[in-house]
């Protein structure tokens, strides 16, 4: 069973940053679809940003593009979100979820593909 932990979150003023990470205990990331999802109070959880582990190709929503990067480690045990230039709408719970042995392709913000996700962490910009 893989469980991701999610860390990295944190209140910080607009213009700021933050980078989040996802650590599969007892797993090493192997050609695995990575996805970052949040979901604010009253909205519907969105995807963010995906990797696919096996190639480190990435893809980003239109909100998060040019400030957000997605990146994995050397061991392949962690994927990052690196988030820049944070806005108060970038306010959420952020999560990791992965898709194990499959690519990304064009699904990988729906939340339905993914059954391993992790906790959660709290990720607040004031204006």
């Amino acid at each position: 069973q893989v469980q991701l932990v999610e860390s990295g979150g944190g209140s910080v003023q607009a213009g700021g940053s933050l980078r989040l990470s996802c650590t599969a205990s007892g797993y090493t990331y192997n050609q695995d679809c990575v996805s970052w999802f949040r979901q604010a109070p009253g909205k519907e959880r969105e995807g963010v940003a995906a990797i696919y582990t096996g190639g480190a190709v990435t893809s980003y929503a239109d909100s998060v593009k040019g400030r957000f990067t997605i990146s994995q480690d050397n061991a392949k045990t962690t994927v990052y979100l690196q988030m820049n230039n944070l806005k108060p709408e970038d306010t959420a719970v952020y999560y990791c979820a992965v898709d194990l042995r499959l690519k990304c392709s064009t699904s990988w913000h729906r939340v339905s593909r993914f059954e391993h996700w992790g906790q959660g962490t709290q990720v607040t910009v004031s204006s």
